[in-house]
């Protein structure tokens, strides 16, 4: 995991592919449009999306992970926290699932691990790192983030 603000992202030395994907990042401007955007086919893609977020622990709440593709996410507005879970001291919920790259945990306790994000920080979460994002920051709560999450297939990062 990594945690950082969008002008520090090249102190990461982790290779062409997390160039291309901040020069996409860099350019993204809060109206976006809604929608996911082709970076490397189906290989490295961003979907930008915006919803309202919730209380850690409310219902529809999920925490999830990945094991092909790691996420990137940024907002564009608003704030959002991403509760964090190191997935090898969860219980599984739903099993794996290649075809849309995700398993879902039991969500048994608040996290020790909250990020918070706003317009020009981002996340980088890998397969170990279980999360639960939508979560309502202090003084937004019930507002509306917009955001973008990168998927990068992640065989593409210099890990």
């Amino acid at each position: 995991m990594i945690v950082d603000h969008v002008d520090n992202w090249d102190r990461y030395l982790l290779g062409s592919t997390w160039e291309k994907v901040f020069e996409f990042l860099l350019q993204l401007q809060p109206d976006a449009e809604e929608k996911k955007y082709e970076i490397e086919g189906d290989d490295v893609f961003a979907i930008v999306m915006s919803y309202p977020t919730r209380e850690e622990g409310s219902d529809g709440t999920v925490l999830e992970a990945h094991r092909a593709y790691a996420d990137i996410h940024m907002t564009l507005v608003g704030g959002e926290k991403i509760a964090c879970f190191p997935t090898h001291t969860l219980a599984v919920k739903d099993e794996y699932v290649a075809e849309r790259d995700v398993e879902f945990f039991q969500i048994e306790k608040k996290s020790d691990l909250l990020i918070s994000l706003r317009p020009g920080s981002f996340a980088l979460l890998l397969p170990q790192d279980a999360h639960t994002p939508q979560l309502s920051v202090a003084g937004l709560e019930g507002s509306t983030v917009k955001k973008v999450v990168v998927k990068i297939r992640l065989d593409l990062l210099d890990l």
